[in-house]
Order: C-alpha cells, then structure tokens, then sequence
C-alpha cells in the first residue's frame, strides 16, 4: 500500500517511456528518418506525441489505478485512448504550424501505440501478479452479514490479482464478530477499506461506521442491494442529499459518441454512394428490369430508432407479391428471381441502405431493422426486444457480421440475434463498429449458407 498512490503518475511515466523507446525504434528501422527529423525537430516531435498522450491520457483516464477493472475493460480504455491521442497529435501540429511529412507523423504513430500497448500489458499483468503474490493489497472488513456479504468476500477471495485482503464480517451472523468490535478491530489490524452492506446494517449504525472511518483516514463503502432488479449496471447520482442509482446509460448516449459515429456514417455512405451505387444502379437496374416487371428499388416501412418506422431501400430481388410485407425470404423461395437470387447472396441488395445511412434514418453499423409485423410479434415474446431500439438500425450488425442472416426459423433463432444486438448497443465503441464491419465482410465471402 505504501507507493498505492502513485501508481497512476508510474503507469503514465511507463507510458512516456514507451512513446520514447518507440521514436528510438523508428529512428534504427526507418533509414531515412534523419532526412525527416533532425535534432530539435527530432525532440519537438518526441515532446508533442508525449504531450498529446499525456492529454489523452487525462481525457479517457486510462491510468485509472481502480482493482477491480478486468483486463478487457482496461484494453477499451486504451483503444479509446488511441483516437483521442491521434486527434491531439494533429491538434497540436496545427498550433505549432510547422510542415511535416503525414506519413512519418502515422508512421511513428502506430509504432508509439504499439509500444505503448505492449508496456502497457507488462505492467497490467505485473501489478496483478504482484497483488496475487500477496503485495500492494488492501485490509478489507465487511460490516454486516448475509448473503450478499457472502458473495462479496467471495469476491475478494476468488480474485486476488485485485490486491483485496479479507479479514472477516462483523454483524449479527455466525460467522462474524459483533459490529460493536469493528472500531477497535480496525484500528489494530490497520484497515484500509470498510465495507457497509445497507441490508444489514441500518442507517444510524452507518452513521456511525462512516463517522468513526473519517477521523481515521479509512474508506467506507456502502454496498446496496438491488440484486432482484435486471440491470446491467447502474450510475450512482446526488438530488440534494438524496442518493439515487439510475440505470446506466447506453455508449450512444454520450453526444461525443454520437457524433463520432454519425461522422463516420456520412463520410462512409457518401463513399459507397459515390463509388459504388453510382454505377452499380444502373446496371443492376438493367437487369431487374429485364428478367421481371416492377420497380428497380423494393421500398419497405421498418422499425428504427425509437420505434419510430421509415422506409427502407433494397434492391427488388422478388417478383412483385403481396406477401412482401408479411412473408420473409424462405430457402427455395419461388417469389425470388435469377438476379434476385445473386444479389441477396452477395448482399449487394443491402446496398442501397446507404441512401438510408446518409439520411440519417440508419447507420453503418447497428441492430438489422426488422419488418412492423415482426417488431410487434416479437416485442410481446422476447425480454427486453426493444432494447434493440435505442439505436439507429444498420446496414450490417453483430449478429450479421456472425453468420446469422437469412430466415429466423424459430423465436429462438430471433433470441439469439436479440441477444447480441441488446450486446452492441451496451457496449458500443467506434472500434467495435470497424470490427463489426471486417467480420461482416469475412462473413459474406465464407459463410453465406444462410443468405437467400
């Protein structure tokens, strides 16, 4: 516990370290780095990439030093923190107006995260073994006994790479000593962390614990118990005094968030638009039109964000039926054409989705929207089907980008891809996004058994 506090300043100096190392690497591998950067402006470059990390490192506080982040939690963090480093690398250049070549300013910027993600992880899997080893722990008491004080020392027991030492409940219980005992207990044995479970212990008894802490230079937490409610998580806030715990918000809630991925739709719609769909529709126009009559653009009302409905583009790939709207594509299905049958293999007829992106009625990438009828059919039999409507719909999704496409045979075909979209819009990030759409991409091209 003795340098606890400076594990932050530590992680980010390692952190520095890297960023130096890495220009120290650039500069061996890449031959003609001196024509680029030569003495001042070798070091004026070092002193913004670390100044734009420290920043970053601020904006994200990716040097948390909270124990009980996984290892996953940590990496999204650091991910995050890449595209804000990058956003003040450029910043930064721009206030110091100067000219530099942008190949050398990426080229040493992938090698600076690289090396940051690899000391990074050294020092992540360091702290946690060292705190597995017995080290930089925490003396930690649990006031109060019953089950979820049960669950919580076994918390801290079956983790200990979080650096937690339980030494024992007071409270009425069997397995614990009287709370009358804890001040004094506290004190010989020098805890660090007292934990107050409000289901056991009343507010008055608290009070007291919170009280006595405070003139002792101890950390008190209260855990409540909210167990019996489905939340994936929820956010602590303050209305006067009054203590409310409100369910998380989603990612995309956040206005930066939103921005960045509507920055993202735009700029990639606009390309598909541009580059492709502007001659792609003529030619495949040509073609629908010659193997059958209708229109070249199948048009369909669909759940969007909200709930709220909006016409959807496909490429027509049936024949024109009264089943459109009711009725999804079957393997085998008589209704769809020759040409039909390549483009909704291919998924070129998604395509003209794009318009829809470009409008702001669906993003690149979100939940798939699905039909009315089937909104309102599954809403009533599947949990928490309209958690799927907080976003905007997309183009592709998790559950496409996994092979799940085509016909929903069964309610729990449509649960396992409800599982995933309520997945994504829980845990959304831009990187997320990218991912999402290389893997759809992989999917079309080896495993398109379920596209007809």
């Amino acid at each position: 516990m003795r340098y606890e506090k400076y594990i932050k300043e530590i992680n980010l100096l390692l952190n520095l370290l890297a960023i130096c190392f890495s220009f120290l690497a650039f500069q061996v591998i890449e031959t003609s780095f001196n024509s680029i950067f030569l003495g001042r402006d070798f070091f004026s470059t070092l002193l913004l990439f670390s100044i734009s990390w420290v920043f970053a490192s601020i904006f994200t506080q990716i040097n948390d030093s909270k124990r009980n982040l996984k290892i996953e939690q940590i990496f999204k963090k650091l991910l995050n923190a890449f595209g804000f480093y990058l956003l003040f690398i450029f910043l930064l250049l721009f206030l110091r107006g100067e000219e530099v070549r942008n190949d050398y300013i990426f080229k040493l910027y992938f090698f600076s995260i690289i090396f940051i993600s690899l000391f990074q992880t050294v020092f992540t899997f360091f702290m946690k073994s060292w705190r597995r080893s017995g080290h930089n722990f925490k003396k930690v008491v649990i006031a109060g006994y019953g089950d979820i004080a049960e669950e919580l020392a076994a918390y801290f027991q079956q983790y200990p790479e979080n650096g937690y030492s339980f030494l024992g409940f007071f409270g009425n219980g069997n397995s614990s000593r009287d709370l009358r005992e804890l001040n004094q207990y506290c004190l010989d044995n020098e805890i660090n962390e007292i934990y107050c479970c409000t289901a056991f212990v009343d507010a008055k008894e608290i009070n007291r614990i919170i009280n006595f802490a405070e003139d002792n230079f101890i950390k008190v937490k209260v855990i409540p118990d909210y167990r019996g409610f489905k939340l994936k998580g929820v956010e602590p806030q303050i209305y006067d005094y009054i203590p409310v715990l409100s369910i998380k918000e989603i990612p995309l809630d956040d206005p930066f968030n939103k921005f960045l991925k509507r920055s993202f739709d735009v700029l990639f719609s606009f390309l598909v638009i541009v580059f492709i769909l502007s001659w792609l529709v003529p030619i495949l126009g040509l073609l629908i039109k010659m193997e059958s009559k209708g229109p070249v653009f199948f048009k369909q009302k669909r759940s969007g964000i909200n709930n709220e409905p909006f016409w959807c583009f496909k490429f027509r790939s049936m024949g024109v039926n009264r089943d459109a709207d009711n009725k999804q594509a079957t393997k085998n299905d008589v209704r769809i054409t020759k040409i039909g049958a390549f483009i909704r293999k291919t998924s070129i007829d998604e395509l003209p989705q794009f318009i829809n992106v470009l409008k702001g009625e669906m993003s690149v990438v979100g939940p798939r929207p699905h039909m009315l009828k089937h909104t309102e059919e599954y809403s009533k039999i599947i949990e928490r089907f309209m958690v799927r409507h907080e976003v905007k719909p997309g183009v592709t999704g998790l559950a496409q980008a996994k092979g799940y496409r085509g016909e929903t045979e069964t309610t729990q075909d449509m649960k396992n891809r409800v599982t995933m979209d309520k997945f994504y819009v829980a845990n959304w990030t831009f990187i997320f996004d990218l991912k999402i759409i290389l893997m759809t991409i992989d999917s079309i091209f080896n495993n398109n058994e379920n596209a007809y």
